[in-house]
């Protein structure tokens, strides 16, 4: 029986052990337990709620400082909306209202209170604090909302401090490494295709095993740079990096364009050598200077994003290029294969795609 990734617990405990994630949970359970701690001092709340504490901390617990930040104050939004509400709930119950109906009716209303996305992660929690203040007021309803949101926000500063201050993540290393894995799958789909290219038959599957894990590793990849970015927010840490801001963007900028490409390419050449008659439709000279283009551009995508390795086999990539479609020209013209042209067209693409990093002057190296 094959087990999904997903699904292996194997993969659990890998994922549950990562470096950033004991990090992460060590910084909370210490945070935790001093948002306890200190909880009794809370100003205009009561000690026997500083339970609560402990449970903002939580709520404000994320891989980055900047989404600690937005959503603790997501949360906080959310519960005093919702302790608004089960206050609301409350004076109707003492004009008469069954609290049977109050318990349906501040659950209608938290349900769609939660739909307003603007209040990011806050939405969870109104429907939940209108129902404890409604269920758990008991004689004191204004005692316990004023504690039970004091207290909580109390707790989401602890949370958002320690993070900050203690080792704040910063996953701009992580994400890099990311894309260099990337990069080189990218170019060794590339060799392949070429040295399948290069013999007397173009095997399609060969082609196609070669291209089609790179729509999941771009997934996963965009996801990681996405969170390095956010991570260098309000980062004391991301301040002292000298690579540009944005680098991790636009190398995953060029190796999207550089996955659709090949993935073009692939399709282009298993069209072009479908058939009994290729070597009539694709002379032998042909085929190897395409081969040879291939080969030039997978070692341009393979150069790390530094100006002058890049411009060396940007130069490389556009004369084996050039020097495929001259032939390509010497056809008659009614042996010009289109498809011939959309795979130069696709390696155009990949060219076009690293030429930035070319440029000395784009600040696109890493440093």
């Amino acid at each position: 029986m094959i087990v999904r990734p997903a699904l292996d617990p194997r993969r659990w405990w890998t994922d549950a052990l990562t470096a950033d994630r004991l990090l992460l949970a060590a910084k909370t359970s210490a945070a935790a337990a001093l948002a306890w701690y200190l909880a009794p001092l809370v100003p205009f709340a009561h000690s026997e709620y500083s339970y609560y504490a402990p449970l903002g901390v939580l709520v404000s617990m994320y891989p980055t400082v900047a989404r600690s930040a937005s959503s603790g104050v997501q949360a906080v939004v959310g519960l005093a909306l919702g302790i608004a509400l089960g206050l609301g709930s409350l004076a109707a119950v003492g004009a008469g209202l069954p609290r049977i109906a109050a318990v349906a009716a501040v659950i209608l209303v938290g349900v769609l209170l939660a739909g307003v996305r603007a209040l990011g992660v806050g939405r969870d929690w109104v429907a939940i604090a209108a129902l404890f203040v409604l269920l758990l007021g008991g004689a004191d309803p204004d005692g316990y909302s004023i504690s039970y949101l004091f207290t909580m926000a109390f707790g989401v500063v602890v949370g958002v401090v320690v993070n900050l201050v203690v080792v704040p993540p910063l996953r701009v290393r992580r994400a890099d490494d990311r894309l260099s894995r990337l990069r080189d799958a990218l170019g060794d789909a590339l060799h392949r295709i070429a040295d399948a290219l290069a013999g007397r038959t173009f095997d399609p599957e060969t082609a196609d095993a070669a291209t089609a894990h790179l729509l999941g590793t771009l997934a996963d990849v965009r996801e990681e740079v996405e969170l390095a970015d956010e991570s260098r927010r309000y980062n004391p840490r991301g301040r002292r990096l000298q690579a540009p801001r944005d680098l991790n963007r636009r190398r995953l900028d060029a190796l999207t364009g550089t996955a659709d490409a090949t993935r073009e390419l692939s399709a282009a050449l298993a069209r072009l050598t479908g058939g009994d008659d290729v070597e009539t439709r694709v002379p032998a000279d042909v085929r190897r200077s395409l081969a040879e283009a291939v080969e030039t551009v997978a070692r341009l995508v393979t150069t790390p994003p530094e100006p002058e390795g890049t411009a060396d086999e940007l130069g490389e990539a556009e004369r084996a290029l050039t020097a495929y479609t001259d032939l390509l020209r010497g056809l008659e013209e009614h042996e010009e294969p289109l498809d011939a042209w959309e795979a130069a067209v696709s390696l155009r693409r990949v060219i076009a795609a690293c030429g930035p990093f070319s440029d000395p002057d784009a600040d696109t190296a890493t440093r």
